[in-house]
């Protein structure tokens, strides 16, 4: 178990995620809205509670493409994009939210061929909710309020190692490459890093650069 880090702090954020051909999830290096998913991509986000780049979670749980969208048929002039969406934990969660998350899911997007990562997301799990700078605060309305808030004091020191925090991660039947992933990510966090008041990561904007909040504290 990790111990208490009374001083610590942490960024509650939603992070993006691309599954690798060997099955791993590799941290994204641009945001959803210039990221241009090919046909039989998995991408993955995940809501959590990061103290700094190094501590970014992962999506949990096994997924693949071709158990997310068996039942989605191709169509011309479109792509199907698998999409790994897991809430966090209870001890992810902001202040006011009652209860454990939802449960992690899984979908089939099919969306246009010029389509963005982005574009998948909103297929498989409206509504998204974002703040005036085009960050993305809620996916599902999940949280309610708050959008990358620095947690003072947190720490994540309700957290196992593999940052379950005692969660379990509904894998609904994605085994496809029968693989069970951990949590902690080797890539940047997006938002764990930045300073109050830093500038967004725009996952809508075309000019957003998903790199932007990778600064430790």
């Amino acid at each position: 178990m990790r111990q208490p880090a009374a001083e610590s702090s942490g960024y509650r954020y939603w992070s993006f995620w691309q599954r690798q051909e060997g099955g791993s999830w590799s941290y994204a290096t641009e945001g959803p809205a210039t990221q241009r998913p090919e046909d039989g991509d998995v991408l993955g986000f995940r809501f959590a509670l990061s103290e700094d780049s190094d501590q970014a979670d992962k999506p949990r749980g096994a997924v693949g493409f071709a158990a997310a969208c068996e039942g989605t048929k191709a169509a011309k002039d479109s792509k199907r994009v698998a999409v790994r969406i897991d809430f966090g934990t209870r001890a992810d969660a902001p202040g006011g939210e009652s209860g454990d998350p939802p449960a992690a899911r899984t979908g089939c997007a099919r969306i246009p061929e010029n389509g963005t990562a982005a574009d998948a997301l909103a297929k498989v799990a409206s509504p998204l909710r974002y703040n005036s700078d085009a960050l993305l605060c809620a996916i599902d309305g999940y949280p309610a309020t708050g959008c990358g808030e620095q947690a003072k004091g947190s720490g994540g020191s309700d957290k196992s190692e593999d940052g379950d925090g005692g969660g379990t991660a509904d894998t609904g039947g994605r085994s496809a490459d029968g693989e069970d992933d951990g949590s902690r990510g080797e890539g940047a966090s997006t938002a764990a890093g930045v300073a109050a008041g830093a500038a967004a990561v725009a996952i809508l904007g075309a000019a957003a650069l998903w790199q932007a909040r990778r600064r430790k504290r």
